[in-house]
């Protein structure tokens, strides 16, 4: 059984319904003085490589500083609109049972997320779904521009082997992230990969969404083998 499963947040445990790329742009105004026209690939991509590319196709060059000043601004837009987050994002279904399922289990549960880390955390307070979630065991957007690093630090924080942890993830990159590291993989198809991408990403099992909380814990439990 799994000692550890590594969750993805955007489209895995919840959908902002576009809140998330406005609080975006308004961070991205405070920090380049630019309005954001359009925005860098997002799906499976971490924070400061959304934040680079994006400001390119702005004809801006940035830096460490910059995406720094970034993250604060970030950071304080969802702090401000938390009620709005509330209102119109939500909590994916399947995703509140299947946390307090694994943590019944005695499963250790973090984040492996592009976001960084306080954004990260309010996203799941909004939605009451942080409560079982071991922030200090997780790896996020700030730690590294690669996502398959990410899945490597959080396991050296957990202390885990491979062989011991399961992501859940809903992109292709949440799959070769965790695959780098030997890490077996149940993909969700909530979000805008579906399940013909993943099972082509290689996921090791593909959901179609979270709701059946009796097979997610069978999944989590059976050591790479489907029940």
């Amino acid at each position: 059984m799994a000692q550890l499963v590594l969750w993805d947040i955007d489209h895995t445990l919840i959908d902002t319904r576009g809140v998330g790329r406005e609080l975006s742009a308004a961070a991205f105004l405070q920090t380049t003085g630019q309005v954001l026209r359009e925005q860098a690939k997002i799906d499976g991509i971490t924070e400061p490589v959304i934040f680079r590319e994006t400001a390119k196709l702005h004809g801006l060059t940035t830096d460490r500083n910059d995406f720094e000043r970034f993250a604060r601004a970030l950071t304080e837009e969802h702090l401000k609109q938390t009620a709005e987050l509330r209102e119109r994002g939500h909590a994916l279904p399947g995703a509140a049972a299947a946390l307090d399922a694994l943590d019944a289990l005695g499963v250790q549960q973090t984040v492996v997320s592009g976001n960084i880390r306080p954004v990260s955390e309010i996203k799941l307070q909004v939605f009451g779904l942080d409560r079982h979630i071991r922030w200090e065991l997780g790896a996020y957007g700030e730690d590294n521009d690669v996502r398959a690093e990410l899945v490597r630090l959080s396991l050296r924080r957990a202390g885990a082997a491979a062989g011991e942890a399961v992501l859940v993830g809903d992109t292709p990159a949440d799959v070769e992230g965790a695959h780098a590291n030997g890490v077996r993989v149940i993909a969700v198809a909530s979000g805008r990969s579906d399940e013909t991408a993943l099972r082509d990403a290689g996921a090791d099992v593909v959901l179609s969404d979270l709701r059946d909380t009796e097979l997610l814990v069978k999944l989590v439990r059976c050591d790479g083998q489907q029940p």
